[in-house]
């Protein structure tokens, strides 16, 4: 993914978490980003993606993330997690979602971006370049096949 920041996350206000959500908006790019939440050793990576960048990401892509595999333990741990206050970061508000891992962050109502596992943002990137990739919408499959049709066949060459 293009830009890679990490973060140290201080508990209740940082002005740098604020700066990163406003960047990722900016640019319309996934930002990489590694959370370090205070009063925790353990570090957590995300993928900070526009909301835009997500939507058309989940247009394209056949089907949803895979949720079956590694990783079943932290999921199952994060589903039973108790319920929290939203974080609040200036002007952004961080809603973590219990079940899948996401984090919606809002500005003023409405969601701009979502923080995501990296593998399931690599994912979905993947797949929907590929989906996109091998699409034509009519027209162009039209023009196409008529290109196609006008072409010499090899045994005429």
């Amino acid at each position: 993914m293009g830009i890679q920041i990490d973060v140290v996350v201080d508990y209740p206000v940082n002005d740098e978490v604020e700066r990163v959500l406003g960047l990722a908006e900016a640019v319309g790019e996934p930002v990489t980003v590694t959370f370090i939440w205070e009063g925790h050793k353990e570090v957590e990576p995300a993928v900070l993606v526009p909301a835009a960048t997500l939507a058309l990401w989940e247009h394209w892509a056949p089907s949803a993330y895979p949720t079956s595999g590694a990783g079943e333990e932290n999921r199952a741990a994060a589903e039973e997690a108790d319920l929290a206050h939203p974080a609040e970061f200036g002007p952004f508000t961080l809603f973590r979602r219990r079940v899948g891992g996401r984090t919606a962050v809002a500005r003023e109502g409405a969601v701009v971006a979502e923080l995501l596992n990296p593998d399931e943002a690599h994912w979905l990137q993947e797949k929907a370049r590929n989906v996109r990739q091998g699409f034509m919408d009519p027209k162009q499959k039209a023009a196409f096949e008529e290109f196609l049709a006008r072409q010499a066949s090899r045994d005429d060459q």
